[in-house]
This record gives C-alpha cells, sequence and structure tokens, in this order.
C-alpha cells in the first residue's frame, strides 16, 4: 500500500532502539530510549508559505516528543510536520 503525506507532512521510520545490556541485564522494550533519528519515506507537497526541503532516502533527527505514532503495513512509522524535524544527517 502507498501513503502520500499531505502538505508539509513527512513518514519517517525510526532507527532501531538500541539494546542496552547492563551486568548480564536485558532491558525491556518499554524501557529502551525513543530513538531520535529516523529515514524520510515520503514526504508531501509542502505549502504556499513553506517549501518541502525534505526527501525521501534522507536521515535525519527529530524531537523526542515529535510526530504521531501509526502502524502502515505491519511497520511502525512516524508522521510529523517537516517543521518537527532537527536536523538531516549527511
Amino acid at each position: 500500500m502507498k501513503f502520500k503525506p499531505l502538505a508539509d507532512r513527512v513518514i519517517i521510520r525510526p532507527a532501531a532502539a538500541e539494546e542496552v545490556t547492563a551486568a548480564g541485564i536485558i532491558i525491556p522494550d518499554s524501557a529502551k530510549e525513543k530513538p531520535l533519528r529516523g529515514e524520510v519515506l515520503a514526504v508531501g507537497n509542502g505549502t504556499k508559505d513553506e517549501e518541502m526541503v525534505l526527501k525521501p532516502n534522507d536521515q535525519v533527527l527529530y524531537g523526542k516528543y515529535a510526530g504521531t505514532e501509526l502502524e502502515l503495513d505491519g511497520e511502525k512509522v512516524l508522521i510529523m510536520r517537516q517543521s518537527e524535524v532537527l536536523a538531516v544527517i549527511e
């Protein structure tokens, strides 16, 4: 299934959370740090006031509480406004 965000929104696949072990203890998913980077999967067309500068496959950093989590085709993704993206990783 294909999804196209509207206006200045982007769909981002979060990077996998790193599994940290300390002294043989496995940290459960609920205690793992939420990833703050991901890959842009799809972008909208932008608005008349804000040009879309992100493009698919960009690696980006975003705020800890940015976006709305969705499940698309069995995969957890985030949808957020372009303005919630903090930086593009080059």
